[in-house]
């Protein structure tokens, strides 16, 4: 049986308050002593409840609560998970979603914004392309979470974010132990701030065993599978070749894999987001994963609970050892 889920009644009487009073300080109404804030705010996080969004918005007699989703590429395995998890995080608060890609295109991001805040869309999750966000200063009624990279010229911002500079670290770590010393990096945009993050992470690990960063072997700015597969090609022909590679995402993953297809070298490599069959492959791909569902979940709570302090959640990451990462040095 499920359990019941607490209401605003029961939050009154857990404070011993009135409810007119939770109902005040969950709406975020002035002039309530901030000794009663304390109460109800502890006994909302005694009992979880949460504010029913939508009922909340109708009863002021607004339409239905609707969410945005503007991501780069709903066709990538990542952005369809996450809009899969958005979509259920916000079904729990009786919500809708709807959905945009902007394509790697910064005008088409603005385009679906500024079309999304014209057609009543007050609420956004936003994952943001590497270019300049400032213009977003200028659209103070809407309310932005911004997931997976942090907006570039918008500090002030709520902002969901991987663990990213672990990632790549712990991504590294892992080829290092093996005896590895060459090893490759295959990152999209260093404009976005996930992808640097994760490049940090790798030079971080280099560094701590006194391995220097070869930049022969850095790749930046692919975004293509079938580019990635052809900048591998490349570094394998060199005369000194890595003999291992770290893709800073899914795609990349898949380019190595489509690159190594026709090789005889079978360097190691590890990849930053699972993918689908990624456990099928012999061997199986070594990721660096995470948790969709609590990215999601935490982007739509910082959405609905509203603060006038910009707030940054980090989603941790692990490593999962499938076989690519594991092989050693030829």
């Amino acid at each position: 049986m499920t359990a019941r889920k607490p209401t605003m009644a029961d939050v009154a009487r857990h404070a011993g308050v009135s409810l007119k009073t939770v109902s005040r300080v969950v709406n975020q109404e002035p002039h309530v002593r901030a000794s009663l804030q304390q109460r109800v705010h502890a006994a909302i996080s005694a009992l979880g409840y949460r504010r029913n969004e939508a009922a909340a918005r109708l009863a002021r007699g607004a339409t239905m609560l609707t969410l945005g989703l503007v991501m780069e590429n709903i066709s990538n395995e990542f952005y369809s998970r996450l809009a899969a998890a958005v979509e259920a995080a916000a079904a729990e608060h009786e919500a809708l979603v709807v959905f945009g890609s902007y394509e790697e295109s910064p005008d088409k991001e603005r385009m679906l914004i500024e079309s999304m805040s014209a057609r009543g869309v007050d609420s956004l999750i936003v994952v943001p392309s590497a270019a300049d966000h400032a213009w977003l200063a200028e659209h103070t009624t809407l309310r932005m979470v911004f997931v997976d990279r942090v907006p570039r010229g918008l500090e002030a911002a709520d902002v969901v974010v991987l663990d990213d500079v672990r990632g790549g670290r712990v991504a590294t770590e892992h080829l290092l132990a093996r005896g590895h010393r060459r090893i490759a990096l295959i990152s999209d945009s260093d404009g976005l701030s996930s992808v640097h993050d994760r490049a940090t992470g790798y030079r971080a690990a280099l560094s701590a065993v006194g391995v220097a960063t070869d930049e022969a072997l850095v790749v930046r700015g692919v975004f293509d599978p079938w580019r990635v597969s052809h900048e591998v090609i490349k570094l394998l022909e060199l005369e000194d070749p890595p003999t291992a590679f770290f893709a800073t995402n899914n795609r990349a993953a898949i380019g190595i894999l489509q690159a190594l297809r026709e090789r005889p070298e079978r360097p190691a490599y590890v990849g930053f987001d699972d993918f689908a069959l990624a456990d099928v492959f012999n061997p199986g791909v070594t990721v660096v994963r995470y948790d969709v569902a609590r990215l999601a979940h935490s982007a739509v709570d910082l959405l609905l609970n509203p603060s006038s302090v910009p707030r940054r959640v980090k989603v941790p990451v692990e490593l999962v050892a499938r076989g690519s990462g594991e092989l050693p040095p030829p």
